[in-house]
């Protein structure tokens, strides 16, 4: 099975549209959405069939025996994040503030305070006549690296039960940018395709996501969205890719009826516009890449 990640700079420049065409061109059987923090495939890619969900703990906070509690105050005085304060005569947490390091615990002389496994996302595994995993990160976490790990694990064990032989082509949706969301999502794939805009942060984070994908060893193609709105940074992003022996695989044109099939959930695969068209031909020199 091929694994093919869709990634951008930043959010906003096509990554999920592109990744959504990709999965109807190919009939993809396995796909994952692996932007934890804002997931958003599931819009233009209806799935059905049983549902896995399950609660995903990537670290520890801090839980406060309001019973065991003297309310002394030394769990407040030694936590250096302030995420613990004194409600009336008791000791209690702020969720989003603490880190899970286990000062608090260490001190208390009562030992009211203990370690406990943290809610920090929900996965979600679909098994009708597709394959789709994704998952959410709940608000304030920063352990997203590890969920998308996961997802691409939970995908990956799901297929082999299914039988690999049937699915040669997994296409995942990646984070923006090249935090750890990027780094885990980078890990084991054939072929990264980076959706590029013409604008100077564009090209910049063009830069950030090529040295990364280096880094790692993992191949690399580029396409440009809304070519059309700038001339001279396309071309700036495709002399790049041509000084960098970075495979070059098309352009997609600014246009208004791509924009209205997005709004209505349509992935573009279906629609009958010069996007679409453009699409499709990057959809074919990506596959010959792999």
């Amino acid at each position: 099975m091929k694994k093919l990640l869709v990634l951008s700079g930043k959010g906003g420049t096509g990554k999920t549209t592109v990744a959504a065409a990709f999965i109807d061109f190919s009939h993809a059987r396995a796909f994952a959405d692996c932007d934890v923090d804002a997931p958003n495939l599931h819009l233009v890619q209806s799935v059905d069939g049983p549902v896995e969900r399950s609660d995903f703990s990537g670290s520890q906070k801090a839980r406060v025996d309001s019973h065991l509690c003297v309310g002394c105050g030394r769990c407040v005085v030694h936590c250096r994040f302030d995420a613990i304060h004194l409600v009336g005569t008791k000791a209690s947490v702020k969720e989003f503030a603490c880190e899970g390091c286990g000062v608090c615990v260490e001190v208390c002389p009562a030992q009211a305070v203990s370690l406990a496994e943290d809610v920090s996302g929900t996965t979600t595994l679909y098994r009708g006549g597709r394959i789709f995993s994704t998952a959410e990160l709940k608000m304030g976490r920063g352990n997203s690296g590890k969920l998308v790990s996961t997802v691409k694990r939970t995908l990956v064990d799901t297929v082999k039960r299914a039988g690999e032989s049937s699915v040669p082509l997994c296409v995942i949706d990646g984070s923006p940018g090249i935090g750890c969301p990027v780094i885990a999502s980078m890990s084991g794939v054939d072929l990264v395709l980076v959706v590029a805009e013409p604008s100077l942060s564009g090209l910049s984070d063009l830069r950030r996501l090529f040295d990364t994908a280096t880094m790692f060893g993992t191949k690399m193609a580029v396409c440009i969205n809304k070519f059309d709105i700038s001339d001279g940074l396309t071309g700036s992003i495709e002399h790049f890719c041509e000084e960098h022996d970075v495979p070059f695989v098309g352009k997609i044109p600014y246009d208004r009826h791509a924009v209205a099939a997005v709004n209505a959930g349509v992935s573009l695969a279906y629609a009958d516009c010069p996007a679409s068209k453009a699409l499709r031909t990057i959809y074919d020199r990506t596959m010959l890449l792999l």
